[in-house]
């Protein structure tokens, strides 16, 4: 009981759930979203949201960019904080503008916001390409 209570934590735990989240939110955003923008491309293209006014092919290349390339980075912990920032953008313009910060609406958005937010701050962890690389 004493253990369930305590405000210290071990570094082994710490790396696990680091690995943990990586894995979870990584390959939840790539399977789910990544992939499936990926292969409906053609008819997204005309219709998808455009908030920074570049086109909206450019910004679902960006968001598929994210989506999956900086997904695949993030799973694997290689350049984790780089990765995660494209994919804090991308989730935050689905929360705050797409979704008009409807938590009903983009529920899942502001979930994998979060995520991928403790994931910019916490970093990898021990289990990731870039601790093998003294990074």
């Amino acid at each position: 009981m004493k253990k369930l209570l305590s405000t210290s934590y071990q570094e082994w735990a710490f790396d696990t759930m680091s690995f943990l989240m990586r894995i979870t939110f990584g390959g939840l955003m790539l399977v789910d979203h990544g992939f499936q923008k990926l292969t409906k491309y053609p008819s997204l293209q005309s219709k998808f949201s455009d908030p920074f006014h570049i086109g909206s092919d450019w910004s679902l290349i960006l968001v598929i960019f994210a989506e999956v390339f900086c997904s695949l980075l993030i799973m694997a912990g290689l350049f984790t904080r780089l990765a995660a920032i494209p994919l804090v953008i991308a989730m935050g313009v689905a929360f705050f503008i797409a979704h008009n910060h409807d938590i009903k609406e983009g529920e899942k958005a502001a979930l994998f916001l979060v995520g991928f937010l403790s994931i910019l701050l916490v970093g990898p962890g021990r289990a990731s390409l870039d601790r093998m690389m003294g990074r």
